[in-house]
Parts: C-alpha cells; structure tokens; sequence
C-alpha cells in the first residue's frame, strides 16, 4: 500500500532551535518511517525579507546538516533546496495568478510583518508568499503538512486554492490536512513565555540554538523569566509562563510526564528548575552537534545529498506542473 505523502520545511534564516527541534524536527524524524516524507529548505520565502547572500548559502547548508544531524536519513526522505526544483516558482506565480486578492489581504501573518516595517520597504513576495507555500505543498501530492497555529491560516489557504482550482479545471491537486503534534508544539522564548521562541528574533536570552555550546546554553536557561510564586507548578496563568515553559523543555526532551516532573520538584526552587533544563538541553543535543559536525566536515557530500534530493522531487514536481500547465491551456511541449 503507498504511503501517505508529508511536506514541511524551514527557512535558512537566523538560527534553528530547541523550539524548531521540538516542535517540529523531532516528529519529523518519527514520521520518516510511517510516511512518504519531503522535507525543505525554503530558500525562496527567506527573500521575501532582505539576506545576505554568503550568509544564505552558508544557512541553507546548515539547515539541511541539521536535519541530518536531527535524525532524518536520506535513505528514507527526501530533503532539497527549494530554488533547486523551479517548479516551485512556476506553479507559485501561477497560483499567485489564480489567488484572490482579498485572501492574500486578509493573511494574518502579511498584516503583522506590514505593521511592523515601512510600507515602501514591504516586498511583493510577502503578500504572495501563501501562494508559493501552497505550490511548495501541491506540487507533491501531499495528504499531511506539519504545521504549528501560526502556519494553520496559511494551509487553509492552501486548502481553499486548492479546491477552488480543482472546481474550475477538474480534479487536479490533492488537498492537504494539517498535522499538529499533540506536544511540544509551542516552545517559548526564555525572555519572554508569553511569545513563540523563534529563531529570527535577535533578543539575547531569547533561544538556545542547536548548535548553541554548554556554556552558551547554561547562560541563556538560568537567566531564564519565572515568576514570584516560588513554587514549581505547570499551571495555564499568564504570569506563570516562565515555569510552565521550562517544565515544557524538559517534558519535551526527555518524554517525562509533566505530573511526575512537578512531583520531583516538590519543595525545591527554580535554580534547580533551570539546573536540570541545561542538563537535558545538553544532554540532547551533544549527539546532533556531534553528527552535524561529521556531515559538514566531509567536503561536497551535503551537496551531493541535497543534488540527490532535488532530482527525486524535480521527478514528482515535473509531472504535476505538466498536468497544471496542460489543464490551464499552455501548450505543453514533450
């Protein structure tokens, strides 16, 4: 019986983290083994906001070294570049081309990057980012695409070009589901438990980055906010975030039920909290930081890996842009 297929990916900018570990890389790595699975590096959504080009290159080859590094086995997925399969690009302007404006106005995450920069400094690419997301998504056939909250907007969007397409030119694409892992979905910033931790925020304290050293990471844990209560306790208050969120990383990581990690902090405080957060935060990642640093040292085989993967979802990707381009009416050439 074929598998169901799963695509996610990750953009190479700034620095990936126990957060992208937890909430997404480590359920890809489960799910390589109970799907067809096609993992991305986005490079083209990264330039919808300026990059440096060194610093580009040098963040999509880490990106890919790091799921490696993570557990993903090439053998079992696929894993590529998105600008090496340009039928990303065609079918994302010619969903672009068939998006409603009014859908692309109303994407929550296009209003909130507005609000935040110039209106003249805003690209073009971010307000139709979606569509290229829903063309990285459909060329592949997809049945499952990861997501946390704040990508679930833009897969209904996917969702809803999907089936408008397939009711005016017959069935053509398959519409995705969303796959939201039950835990360690949302992993907070250590400066601030009341927002996502994320890998492009530049606040020091914020993240531990995968590739963060011991001593890096015992600084940014024990600085960690908690609050005033003095008692170790996951609870859902607003002001108790810091402490739910460092009970979160542990239970992550080490599978530990949040019921018996309260019950082992009975009586102590939060130094021992953060204490035990860097030894697990250590203690898994010493083996990716190892395995990361053998697949970088070796020279061309990560871009002999990321040429393999390409070539497997430009095989895919080909023929869905054929049926798109033939449905449509261009004249298709063999």
């Amino acid at each position: 019986m074929m598998k169901k297929r799963v695509f996610s990916g990750m953009q190479p900018s700034g620095n990936l983290t126990i957060g992208n570990y937890l909430g997404a890389l480590k359920h890809w790595v489960a799910d390589q083994d109970v799907y067809d699975c096609f993992f991305c590096i986005v490079d083209m959504h990264a330039i919808t906001v300026p990059q440096d080009p060194i610093q580009l290159r040098t963040k999509t080859r880490e990106v890919a070294a790091l799921y490696i590094a993570c557990g993903l086995d090439p053998q079992k997925v696929t894993i590529f570049a998105q600008s090496h399969v340009s039928e990303h690009a065609e079918l994302g302007w010619m969903l672009t081309c068939f998006s409603p404006l009014g859908w692309l106005n109303r994407m929550t995450q296009f209003k909130d990057k507005v609000a935040k920069q110039q209106q003249d400094s805003v690209s073009a690419g971010l307000l139709t980012y979606p569509s290229l997301m829903a063309a990285d998504i459909l060329l592949y056939h997809t049945h499952y695409v990861p997501v946390g909250d704040d990508q679930r907007q833009h897969l209904e969007f996917t969702r809803d070009l999907a089936q408008k397409f397939n009711a005016a030119y017959g069935d053509t694409f398959t519409v995705p589901e969303a796959m939201i892992p039950k835990a360690g979905a949302r992993i907070m910033g250590l400066d601030n438990p009341l927002k996502k931790m994320s890998k492009s925020e530049d606040a020091q304290g914020h993240a531990v980055y995968l590739l963060d050293d011991p001593a890096k990471i015992k600084q940014k844990v024990m600085r960690a906010v908690t609050d005033s209560y003095g008692e170790i306790k996951y609870a859902e208050e607003e002001d108790r975030a810091g402490v739910r969120n460092l009970l979160t990383i542990i239970h992550a990581f080490t599978g530990e039920s949040l019921e018996s990690s309260e019950g082992r902090f009975v009586g102590r405080g939060y130094g021992d909290l953060k204490k035990e957060a860097v030894e697990v935060i250590v203690e898994y990642l010493a083996p990716v930081q190892d395995r990361y640093k053998q697949i970088v040292a070796e020279p061309g085989h990560l871009d002999r890996l990321l040429s393999e993967g390409a070539a497997a979802a430009r095989n895919i990707a080909r023929h869905t842009l054929r049926e798109v381009q033939h449905r449509i009416g261009f004249v298709v050439l063999d």
